[in-house]
């Protein structure tokens, strides 16, 4: 039996309440990011349940820590962590156009069209938008030094690190052409390591490519050296402390004869140990955190120490790997397996203060010698030491960093960049106008339109954020772009629109085109949700 006309209604409202909810519950994510956009953007002060802060205007951070329980806005945060994944830069303007796209999304139902109709229609723009982006691009030499500089000092412009951009800049850039693999030209960020301490400023931050540092620091419980040159490293994966039987088992003893004698054993055990480590002739010993029993004893560091070997403990095992192609030291695995073929050299391996505590410093790391077997992978990784006044400095540091060096390697995934300042977004409204008006018929005209018109919210937010006239900064750009002037931007620091590429503000496509395509996708999927069910275990 057909359902009456009353039931039919009630589905389609109920529908349009779900939807209208969605989009309400995503929107007041986008709204609380906004103000972090631009250059001008402001910084989020974020204080977690332990009494934790954390002070960022990154958008993937922002929204990362937001607890938000509706399923739709965190849509949205999963949203910001892809492009962060993807691009490394743009999340916040991913949220934001995300929003946006909503907002001309919520418009659009309400003059009556289906959710579907719009979603073949969005669908259709993305595509269009794609080739606008892909004109308006210029093709970069992963050579060109300079270009890559002018990409990271954009994407540093809008951290708190912006002051220091000078520095932070071409450092990033030569981590990343430094860790390139020259065979299939990829870029694993992990090569790229990040040490922070406390002390001094950022303008102190140095990068260290033939060595690296230890947050951990040497150990002096049994007076060990602080300082070795022409040091030969073994990385250790056994541990230097007495044996445990593989099943739980408990060996009672009576008399102080059977003590004695187990102590003695166990001396001789970990000096035999010890002894092998000094005939193979290594002086730095760095040893990986052990889960089962302790990595080393007490007394086997006094045997140590009295060798005069420095010992570096607890090194964790998600750093062997970058150990192994920075130091060119083979992990052992086994105290029989101490062979020189295995061992890392280095000029110094030093013991430094920070007002944080102790790290250890390794610098000259030498090329093993031919045939060995970590000389294929040798000497591609990087160290960046950040310093900073204060815990919330130089985490802000950090991220901001790191996103100067996802932009990098964003141009070397897609070999391209485009002007900054909001003139892709400006460009893809303006073109998308034209198609509609132009080629478009129908309920596709007046989507069109919305989905064009939703993007001019960047331009709209950067003016905004800097204290600008924001519509008459917005219909001065799109006059600019109807021009054809591609390349003009909002140019927040001389307070008009200018020619972006003359001010040296460009990104990578791959930053623009992914946040535009993800940004689509979410709207998609959250208009074709008709219904929330909730479920009982």
């Amino acid at each position: 039996m057909p359902p009456k006309g009353n039931e039919s209604k009630k589905n389609v409202e109920k529908a349009t309440d779900v939807r209208l909810s969605n989009i309400t519950a995503a929107k007041a994510v986008a709204d609380c990011v906004r103000t972090s956009l631009g250059p001008r953007g402001m910084d989020k002060m974020i204080i977690e349940a332990k009494g934790d802060v954390c002070i960022t205007n990154d958008g993937a951070t922002i929204v990362t820590k937001l607890q938000v329980t509706h399923p739709c806005a965190k849509m949205l945060v999963d949203l910001s962590k892809a492009q962060d994944v993807e691009a490394g830069d743009g999340t916040t303007s991913v949220v934001v156009i995300c929003g946006a796209l909503l907002k001309a999304v919520e418009d659009l139902l309400l003059k009556g069209i289906h959710p579907m109709q719009i979603s073949e229609c969005f669908q259709e723009c993305a595509a269009l938008a794609e080739k606008v982006l892909e004109e308006m691009s210029i093709p970069v030499n992963i050579d060109d030094r300079d270009t890559l500089i002018k990409a990271a000092v954009t994407s540093l412009n809008s951290k708190i690190i912006s002051v220091n951009s000078d520095l932070m800049a071409p450092m990033a850039v030569d981590a990343v052409r430094r860790i390139i693999n020259p065979t299939t030209g990829d870029v694993d960020l992990k090569n790229a390591r990040i040490v922070t301490a406390l002390g001094g400023t950022v303008d102190d931050t140095t990068m260290i490519t033939n060595g690296t540092i230890f947050k951990q620091k040497a150990s002096h419980s049994a007076g060990g050296p602080t300082r070795i040159q022409n040091a030969t490293v073994a990385l250790i994966q056994f541990q230097i402390s007495p044996p445990k039987t593989d099943m739980e088992s408990q060996v009672t003893i009576t008399d102080f004869t059977a003590m004695d004698r187990a102590l003695k054993e166990e001396r001789k055990y970990l000096l035999d140990m010890c002894k092998k480590i000094k005939d193979a002739g290594v002086n730095v010993l760095l040893i990986q955190k052990s889960v089962l029993r302790d990595a080393v004893t007490a007394q086997s560091l006094d045997f140590l120490a009295k060798m005069k070997i420095m010992v570096v403990k607890d090194i964790e095992r998600s750093d062997i790997d970058f150990i192994t192609k920075t130091l060119g030291c083979m992990p052992i695995a086994n105290i029989e397996n101490m062979k020189p073929e295995k061992f890392g050299k280095a000029d110094l391996v030093v013991e430094e203060s920070t007002p944080e505590g102790k790290i250890v410093r390794v610098t000259g790391s030498q090329q093993p010698p031919e045939g060995h077997p970590a000389r294929a992978i040798f000497g591609r990784t990087v160290t960046i030491f950040v310093r900073g006044s204060n815990d919330l400095m130089v985490a802000e540091a950090e991220r901001s960093f790191h996103d100067a060096l996802c932009v990098i390697r964003s141009i070397v995934k897609k070999k391209a960049i485009i002007a900054g300042g909001a003139a892709p977004e400006i460009e893809i409204c303006t073109q998308l106008s034209k198609y509609a008006r132009q080629r478009a018929e129908g309920y596709q005209t007046f989507c069109m339109r919305a989905y064009a018109d939703a993007f001019e919210v960047v331009p709209y937010t950067l003016a905004e954020n800097a204290g600008l006239q924001p519509i008459s900064i917005v219909t001065e750009l799109r006059n600019a772009h109807a021009a054809g002037k591609k390349s003009y931007g909002v140019n927040v620091r001389r307070e008009c629109v200018t020619d972006m590429e003359e001010e040296n503000v460009v990104q990578p496509l791959l930053v623009s085109l992914n946040a535009m395509k993800l940004a689509t996708e979410c709207v998609m999927m959250i208009l074709k949700i008709d219904d929330v069910i909730l479920t009982r275990m």
